[in-house]
């Protein structure tokens, strides 16, 4: 197996046979994000990524569920990704589903047509860090998309077939921001009406320019009672056709809360009541920052 620089994957991913077909992130310009930074971008050759493929049904050819990395592979033009998708199917016969990291303009600059060839050859599911609903924070933290873009493209991937996991950062916009960060983020993820939402929670890495914010006192850290709090805002704010699984079950995350809405809002947000009124039920090492 070819694999160059860093390979992440989404926690939903973690049984998937993870193929690279790009290398790093074609945008990488996001202020809170270190994880592509040391990475130059590029897209990987057709040939060896088939190699790769070939490799994998020759060990394991009962494999169900394919990732194609890196952080956007959805740059790529559709032709190739449908390349991609053509050997998978030939070489995996079980296969059910392959997912992808896709940003606002990889969708966009994708026809419907396109989208839809895509989702019939089983890519079934993208996953795409809105992260915030406000055009201001979009702006601070460098996204590359404005929100309305977001909800262009979230659409256009639902209604040609392909799953939307949309995921949100709490506390990006840090305590200045917050309550507003919750309300406009709900706004959008109600607009776009995806088939999954997750909120994740800031980890603030050294060697980012947000981190370097934070040194200079221009970003504050919320804490995880605050981070709570903006949780709940932005759920209850929240109004969906539905159905849409909801999750904070990341190990960022001070609170696991999962359900399915609209019909677990109201539990969900019966959860979060409980946390803010006994921080005993937030994970351990949260806790000690209380």
């Amino acid at each position: 197996m070819n694999r160059e620089g860093i390979v992440i994957r989404p926690p939903s991913e973690a049984g998937s046979f993870l193929l690279p077909i790009t290398v790093g992130c074609s945008h990488n310009k996001c202020t809170f994000c270190l994880t592509y930074k040391f990475t130059r971008f590029k897209k990987r050759d057709l040939e060896s990524v088939m190699e790769d493929i070939e490799l994998a049904a020759k060990y394991n050819p009962g494999i169900r569920r394919v990732f194609l990395c890196d952080g956007d592979a959805m740059c790529l033009p559709a032709d190739e990704i449908e390349a991609v998708l053509d050997c998978l199917n030939d070489n995996f016969a079980d296969l059910e589903r392959v997912g992808i990291y896709a940003n606002a303009f990889d969708i966009l600059s994708k026809t419907p047509d396109e989208l839809r060839a895509l989702s019939d050859k089983k890519l079934k599911i993208a996953y795409l860090g809105l992260e915030s609903g406000s055009d201001e924070i979009l702006k601070r933290v460098r996204k590359g998309a404005t929100a309305d873009e977001m909800v262009r493209a979230v659409r256009a991937a639902e209604e040609a077939g392909i799953a939307v996991s949309v995921i949100v950062l709490l506390g990006l916009g840090s305590n200045r921001l917050s309550r507003e960060h919750a309300k406009q983020s709900a706004e959008v993820v109600s607009r776009m009406n995806p088939s999954y939402v997750s909120a994740l929670t800031l980890m603030l890495l050294p060697g980012t320019s947000l981190y370097k914010d934070f040194e200079k006192g221009e970003f504050e850290i919320m804490d995880p009672l605050s981070i709570l709090q903006e949780l709940r805002w932005f759920l209850q704010d929240i109004e969906l056709e539905g159905p849409c699984v909801f999750r904070t079950n990341h190990a960022s995350n001070y609170l696991p809360v999962a359900g399915t809405l609209p019909e677990d809002k109201q539990r969900m947000l019966d959860v979060i009541d409980r946390g803010l009124s006994d921080p005993g039920m937030l994970r351990p090492e949260s806790r000690r920052a209380l």
